[in-house]
């Protein structure tokens, strides 16, 4: 089963969901969550507290220097690193939004070095996933979004596999199913357009 994509933010169920409040209020005080996304389960948390992307990081044994996704209910949530890009390079960013299209766009100061990474862009993303979009509605900004599973493992697709990989390890898991998607989502250099890893 998968989640119905709902066009209109004031027909998405989940905003008025218990059990997503919960996962908002456990993401502004610090703690990682487990929710389903447009293809599989992701680990988020608030990407501006860095002692919650550490514990994130932990928890999947992935380095700091391979940065991590943001990902938001729209545009206006992710407008703070787009102040540096072109009007063409935005009509590129709403075209594939919402939807399973990541794209790394020059860092312009404003991310913070724990999610950029080695790296001089950041990747962002707008989900189309009705549950995403509540979570980052209630929380009023982005969210940290890597795929739920310890490194070298297979990406969970279900909230029983993300609990038998992070068993007690995790502040919440949120409801729901993932999407329709195959794949993970495609990943773009937003200054170049070229492909780095084709998806869903």
């Amino acid at each position: 089963m998968s989640e119905k994509i709902h066009k209109s933010p004031a027909a998405n169920p989940w905003l008025r969901h218990v059990a997503v409040r919960r996962c908002v209020e456990t993401i502004s005080c610090g703690g990682v969550i487990a929710y389903p996304t447009e293809a599989v389960w992701g680990l988020g948390c608030d990407p501006e507290n860095a002692l919650a992307v550490e514990q994130l990081l932990a928890l999947k044994g992935r380095s700091v220097d391979k940065g991590l996704i943001m990902v938001a209910a729209n545009i206006e949530q992710l407008a703070p690193y787009l102040t540096d890009i072109s009007a063409a390079q935005r009509q590129s960013l709403e075209a594939s939004w919402p939807g399973p299209n990541t794209w790394l766009v020059a860092d312009n100061g404003r991310v913070p070095a724990w999610i950029r990474g080695r790296h001089d862009s950041v990747a962002l993303r707008v989900s189309s996933h009705p549950l995403v979009v509540a979570l980052c509605q209630r929380f009023g900004g982005p969210i940290v979004s890597t795929s739920a599973n310890p490194q070298g493992k297979p990406s969970a697709r279900s909230a029983l596999q993300v609990r038998r990989y992070f068993a007690g390890y995790l502040d919440g898991i949120a409801p729901g199913c993932v999407g329709g998607a195959k794949t993970a989502s495609t990943i773009r250099e937003l200054a170049s357009g070229r492909i780095i890893r084709a998806g869903g």
